[in-house]
């Protein structure tokens, strides 16, 4: 059931029916799934799952058949068509945990699979050709067009997967995702769609890896989901760095030019003498309250007005961006050539730093835009900093909005992907929870919500953390789509969970210490108080609560059954262990019942939001601290509170809060594992991503861009040159 097959059949499948019983021949068409899988799998000395009795059996090899295996297939349009296989394996039995300790690593599987062709993922998904725009063979944009043409048909279910609070290695919730979407469509039979975000290259060439989801429930191909994509990232960072150097590039010429130089520069004349306000321009006029039109009818002091933003330097909140984690940049002076020493008393170089890619604005605008017309409005309106007047100065300010818009005009489109079981995935946005807001596209949502139809499912993930993921999602993003979730998923480990029991640090590229590995139900119930933390978190939202129990290999069966009896104590509505991971969609069957039941037993009118908007954001802030993380208070810098004032005397003080904080921890020391208490949370500065519409809070020593440790992940990471292939690439 793992296996995706390439068919030549035009209607789309919508169900498979296998049975091994003798059956007349029928003609073949084109090989079918359980060949591929032999073949496939055969060629990487890896194994086929399969049901049987309750007895997991793996394939070793292939021989001829005793009797045929027959494939049922219906198609979208009612017809059906008997296919026979000409072989059957023979088979060994094994239990579980040698099936969980013998999965083939994450590219392997990968790369045993051929994916649909994705003009047939898009027509089974019900999308039309025309609203397909293919890059290469295994991936396509989607248009926009979707929304509109299925605008009368109601939403299906809508699900986010969330988290505890992770080791560093990571707790499989992207994984989780990817199992119950197939779950969901191969167990149940249902339509289905997982929306997930597209990782950055930071972490993908770091430690912590790529977010494909893995084992026998992850996006494929794997090595193109988690290099490049379709560039959007890509876009991003352009998009990024050019309003970044109209920053530096505007100060450095205001600098150097008297107000009616700038004014002549910013307005040239035309070869027939005339001049013209660009459409951008003509939005800094509106914004002065100048409602001429005809540059040579302005006042001298609108003419400065105008042509004067005056940046205070030392309010610029923007910085430059990079896709990769790069600790060195984090910090930097920019200025220092030359050709761009000031001739004024202003010195042209200044402090600033880099982010990564993932933590821009323009990043959290195209996750949470509904439009194109909606993008081009929050890229215009993304304030930079504050002029020496103290005014709010935007990208339409610098007159770089449209142009930002024109740099992201291809990555408004959601990237339609396929899982190993032929599923379909929406991949868009990447913002990470701990520095930005954590959830894929909006759009994504949208589209997917209105493919799947009134009866149908989509998945979506919420990153990290309950207490920073799951939160930014029902404050922020639900609140920007007005979609409500029927149920949260909260994925949980035993392997987590003994940590926060007590257990030693859990570090990337080294052994793990025997207590995570040898069953100790003391320890792990100890440390189900931190998902017991996050179930009534859930709760608060009006939310349904389901418990997904995350198996490894070394779990047992007392330590899964100690997770969900400590997950029902602290009001989950069901707790389900799931091992997608080594089985697929079979494995995270009985979390997709337990899922689907919960949906269909929910109420949108239970849903509700943590505060109001209209909350001063010195509340909003301290609600968040004390009702998600259990902190006793707020501790503001004299630069935060500072930016406070600066905000709310600008309007801003309407908008929802997006805080950055450490994602090991409730609190901001991330060796605090748990459920601490007694402790504050320190609000180093706080910045205003107004186009992307939130507040944006920096905790503690948060860094927004991270590090590279010692031993990467890109050590292992080549390229067979004979084939082309990517190896070692997780």
């Amino acid at each position: 059931h793992h296996t995706a097959a390439t068919y030549t059949r035009p209607p789309p499948v919508t169900a498979w029916h296998c049975s091994t019983a003798p059956s007349p021949p029928v003609s073949r068409k084109s090989i079918t799934m359980a060949e591929k899988r032999f073949i496939d799998l055969k060629t990487i000395g890896a194994v086929a799952i399969g049901a049987v009795a309750g007895i997991v059996c793996m394939s070793l090899f292939r021989t001829p058949k005793k009797y045929p295996t027959v494939t049922s297939i219906a198609f979208a349009d009612g017809s059906t068509q008997r296919v026979e296989t000409s072989t059957e394996p023979t088979v060994k039995c094994i239990t579980t945990k040698e099936m969980l300790e013998k999965v083939p690593s994450d590219i392997e599987v990968s790369q045993a699979i051929t994916p649909l062709p994705m003009q047939e993922v898009a027509a089974r998904a019900g999308i039309a050709p025309e609203e397909l725009f293919p890059y290469g063979a295994h991936k396509a944009k989607v248009s926009l067009e979707v929304k509109k043409r299925l605008a009368h048909v109601r939403n299906g279910h809508y699900v986010v997967v969330t988290g505890i609070n992770p080791t560093p290695l990571g707790e499989g919730k992207s994984t989780t995702t990817i199992g119950l979407t197939q779950a969901l469509g191969a167990a149940l039979n249902k339509k289905v769609f997982a929306c997930i975000r597209q990782p950055s290259q930071g972490p993908t060439f770091g430690t912590k890896g790529g977010a494909a989801g893995g084992g026998y429930a992850q996006v494929v191909p794997m090595e193109e989901f988690n290099l490049h994509l379709t560039g959007d990232i890509h876009a991003i960072v352009a998009a990024n760095n050019l309003l970044a150097a109209a920053i530096d590039t505007r100060i450095f010429h205001e600098s150097q030019q008297s107000d009616a130089a700038l004014f002549k520069r910013l307005c040239p004349p035309a070869k027939d003498g005339t001049r013209k306000f660009s459409p951008v321009m003509l939005k800094r006029l509106a914004k002065l309250g100048i409602a001429k039109t005809d540059p040579d009818e302005l006042t001298e002091a609108e003419v400065s007005a105008f042509a004067r933003l005056d940046i205070d330097v030392s309010t610029i909140t923007w910085n430059r961006v990079l896709d990769t984690c790069d600790r060195m940049l984090r910090r930097i002076k920019v200025g220092e050539g030359p050709n761009e020493q000031l001739k004024g008393v202003t010195p042209a170089t200044r402090e600033t730093g880099f982010d990564i890619a993932v933590a821009s604005e323009i990043m959290a605008v195209l996750a949470l835009t509904t439009s194109l017309g909606d993008m081009r409005e929050r890229l215009g309106n993304m304030v930079i900093g504050r002029s020496k007047a103290g005014a709010p100065v935007t990208a339409d300010d610098i007159g770089c909005g449209g142009a930002l818009a024109v740099l992201m005009r291809d990555a408004i489109q959601p990237t339609l992907m396929q899982t190993v079981e032929q599923t379909p995935v929406m991949v868009h946005a990447g913002p990470f929870a701990n520095i930005a807001h954590g959830q894929s596209s909006i759009l994504a949502d949208q589209l997917a919500l209105k493919l799947v139809g009134e009866d149908g499912f989509v998945i979506t993930e919420a990153g990290f953390g309950a207490d920073i993921g799951m939160e930014k999602f029902f404050n922020i993003k639900c609140r920007y789509s007005n979609l409500t979730p029927g149920c949260a998923v909260i994925v949980a480990t035993v392997r987590a969970l003994k940590m926060h029991g007590g257990g030693p640090e859990v570090k990337t590229g080294k052994p793990l210490d025997p207590i995570y590995t040898e069953e100790n139900v003391p320890v792990l119930r100890k440390g189900c108080a931190n998902l017991a933390h996050h179930v009534k978190n859930a709760k608060k939202f009006g939310v349904k609560v389901i418990v997904a129990v995350n198996r490894f290999h070394t779990d047992t069966m007392a330590e899964v059954e100690c997770v969900k009896e400590e997950a029902m104590k602290a009001g989950a509505d069901d707790a389900v262990m799931a091992e997608h991971w080594a089985k697929g969609g079979e494995g995270a069957a009985d979390l997709a019942r337990a899922v689907v039941g919960a949906c269909e037993s929910s109420s949108p009118d239970d849903f509700k939001y943590l505060y109001d908007l209209d909350t001063p954001i010195k509340a909003k802030i301290e609600t968040i601290c004390k009702e998600i993380y259990g902190a006793d208070g707020c501790d503001f810098s004299d630069k935060a509170n500072e930016q406070i004032d600066a905000y709310t005397a600008a309007g801003y003080d309407n908008l929802p809060i997006c805080m950055a904080k450490t994602q090991y921890s409730l609190s901001t020391d991330a060796k605090k594992k748990g459920v601490p208490t007694g402790f504050t949370i320190p609000i180093r500065e706080i910045r205003a991503s107004v186009g992307a519409g939130f507040l944006y809070p920096i905790c503690a020593d948060m860094m927004t861009v991270p590090g590279l440790a010692t031993r990467p992940g890109f050590f292992d990471v080549d390229i067979d040159t004979e084939t082309g292939r990517v190896i070692g690439l997780f």
